[in-house]
């Protein structure tokens, strides 16, 4: 079993002397929307039971990806990606939603992906326990690195530096929701049961990246060997089973679910939706930043978590849809 280290993504603190939030609250109209629900570019999954969980020498047993249990699922959408900058643009567009980290005026960006003059004049605002990562003013799901950066030729990558409470609005407007975490997973095994990763249990098969992670030595230097230094775009590397991309690396995704490392071993088996209180939300996929050195959470089973209203620029997520919610002739993606 693995042990130790901690899942690198950083929370926003409640109070701070060094990263202060600034006057300002998200805004905009979040109820759900009253257009027709399109289930355009998501997938119609069957649901069926599955064994979920993992207990392998690879698990951290301090985020409770144990025991391994049968659970038992409706049938659900879910979206073929990430949920986009383009798409998270247009909700913004018709809402005027304003972001958390808006509200804040800050959030967290990795060093990777800032100057080293970026670096040098936010010193003060590195992370403690976690250097790595920088809150910088300005840093939004329109400028990523912060000021001086914008997304115009990624708008196909998945929009970050979104909180779990931005997700939730973004899925109201569409009138979705944020899978749960049984959802979640079982829609990355991808019908495969009781593999590592959406694809089976070797990382590389045949020296071939199917995934979006940090190579190189963690945190100093990433490689990019699998063709990314930092965010790929939504629709990377090849879909897993079920047709569905990414869930391995690149973005780590909100589920709806309160984090809890003990819960899943007296938990609900049918249709579960974790536990009714909690601190934090659970986050499952890992990231770019994922290395075997530090963090591998890569892993279908693996989990972590952060409070709802954190961001970062390594967390997004994607929605799902209940098909009771949607007539039959609904539109259906199958690329």
């Amino acid at each position: 079993m693995s042990e130790g280290k901690s899942c690198c993504s950083p929370s926003r603190p409640a109070t701070s002397s060094e990263l202060v939030p600034n006057a300002g609250t998200c805004c905009g109209t979040t109820e759900r929307s009253t257009k027709p629900v399109s289930t355009e570019g998501m997938k119609l999954l069957p649901g069926e039971t599955f064994l979920m969980g993992n207990e392998d020498n690879e698990a951290w047993p301090a985020d409770g990806e144990g025991p391994v249990c049968r659970v038992t699922l409706r049938p659900f959408y879910i979206d073929i990606t990430a949920v986009t900058n383009e798409q998270f643009s247009n909700f913004v567009s018709e809402t005027g939603y304003k972001t958390e980290a808006e509200g804040f005026g800050w959030s967290y960006v990795h060093h990777s992906q800032l100057s080293r003059s970026l670096r040098k004049k936010n010193e003060d605002r590195r992370v403690q326990g976690l250097e790595w990562w920088y809150g910088i003013e300005g840093a939004t799901w329109r400028k990523p690195e912060g000021p001086g950066s914008n997304i115009k030729k990624r708008m196909g990558n998945p929009v970050v530096h979104v909180s779990w409470t931005d997700a939730q609005a973004y899925c109201r407007w569409a009138g979705k929701r944020l899978p749960t975490e049984a959802e979640w997973e079982y829609a990355a095994r991808g019908g495969l049961e009781q593999k590592k990763y959406p694809w089976g249990d070797e990382l590389t098969p045949g020296g071939k990246h199917m995934c979006n992670i940090w190579q190189g030595a963690f945190p100093k230097e990433d490689t990019g060997e699998d063709g990314y230094k930092g965010l790929a775009p939504a629709r990377s590397f090849k879909a897993n089973g079920y047709g569905l991309f990414n869930l391995s690396g690149n973005t780590w995704e909100w589920c709806s679910d309160w984090f809890s490392p003990t819960w899943r071993a007296s938990g609900r088996r049918e249709n579960p939706t974790g536990p009714e209180t909690g601190a934090n939300k659970v986050m499952k996929g890992g990231s770019y930043l994922c290395h075997l050195s530090y963090c591998n959470r890569y892993r279908v089973g693996a989990r972590t978590s952060n409070t709802p209203d954190s961001s970062s620029g390594h967390l997004g997520f994607r929605c799902v849809a209940d098909v009771e919610s949607h007539s039959s002739s609904s539109s259906l993606s199958s690329s």
